[in-house]
């Protein structure tokens, strides 16, 4: 069938490997593009709103599953459903079962025709039983996307970056925030929430704003995630300072904040945390 695909792969070999043997594989598949980081994939995945998205997992800057995450996140409400995504890793054993419990494929480095010829099999019928089903529009589109991702977070693996569920043997207390000749110590109880900006990370408490220049992606394993809930993926608020979650007509939701005027914007795929009970 016809369909189209993007490729990001930041090993030039392996992206024009993965090129041939698809084509060999399934001629009427187009390639729109091919990428060599996370950023790219992104911008291009909205642009072009391709079928299939190979991603794969280590690039640099934004991984392959902080494109999927951000993918899944910035997709238009109406228009043409998320891609189906194959995620390209050298990961272990642990790391693929997590794909297999989300139901998302993957191939492994370096590509093996066989395995890549049950993929291709695999997206063919998926993308048949698409066309076949009642189009759907908004969030109802892009649900099944965004529980895969949660399962496949949920494993651990999700920064992507060292070892399948790294972690501090014990949580950050205090953050050193340099500025100029000075270094402030802020402890990280007095953090109401942390947003990525640019190559640092804003630290936002209720009297004062300090940059750190770190990844939001590497400080959120040093973090208690029973205090600290990521909510998009530039923004981690710490949970006891929310004051109330509002949803619009739209179905959005805004974090109001205990004693501080900032309002959050929550990502569909963390919608799920604030539920009534």
């Amino acid at each position: 069938m016809h369909a189209t695909a993007l490729i990001a792969e930041d090993e030039p070999l392996l992206s024009a490997n993965l090129q041939a043997e698809l084509l060999r594989l399934w001629p009427e598949l187009r390639i729109v593009a091919s990428v060599g980081d996370g950023a790219s994939a992104l911008r291009q995945g909205l642009a072009l709103q391709p079928d299939v998205l190979f991603l794969d997992i280590r690039m640099p800057g934004m991984s392959g599953l902080e494109a999927a995450q951000a993918l899944a996140e910035d997709w238009p409400d109406a228009g043409r459903p998320l891609p189906l995504l194959v995620f390209v890793t050298a990961y272990d054993e642990y790391a693929l079962h997590a794909f297999e419990r989300a139901a998302l494929d993957y191939v492994l480095k370096p590509v093996q025709p066989e395995r890549l010829a049950k993929t291709c099999e695999r997206l063919q019928a998926a993308l048949q039983a698409r066309a076949q089903s009642q189009p759907q529009g908004g969030d109802l589109a892009l649900a099944p996307m965004i529980d895969q991702l949660r399962t496949l977070f949920g494993a651990g693996i999700a920064g992507a970056s060292g070892a399948p569920g790294a972690a501090p043997a014990a949580p950050l207390r205090m953050i050193q925030a340099s500025a100029g000749n000075t270094i402030t110590m802020v402890p990280v109880s007095e953090v109401l929430y942390f947003e990525a900006a640019d190559k640092y990370v804003r630290v936002i408490t209720a009297v004062q704003e300090h940059l750190i220049r770190t990844s939001l992606r590497e400080l959120l394993l040093q973090l208690d995630p029973q205090q600290f809930w990521q909510i998009h993926r530039g923004t981690v608020v710490r949970a006891e300072m929310i004051a109330s979650a509002s949803r619009d007509d739209a179905g959005k939701l805004t974090l109001s904040l205990r004693g501080h005027t900032d309002r959050l914007s929550v990502s569909r795929l963390y919608a799920d945390q604030f539920k009534g009970m």
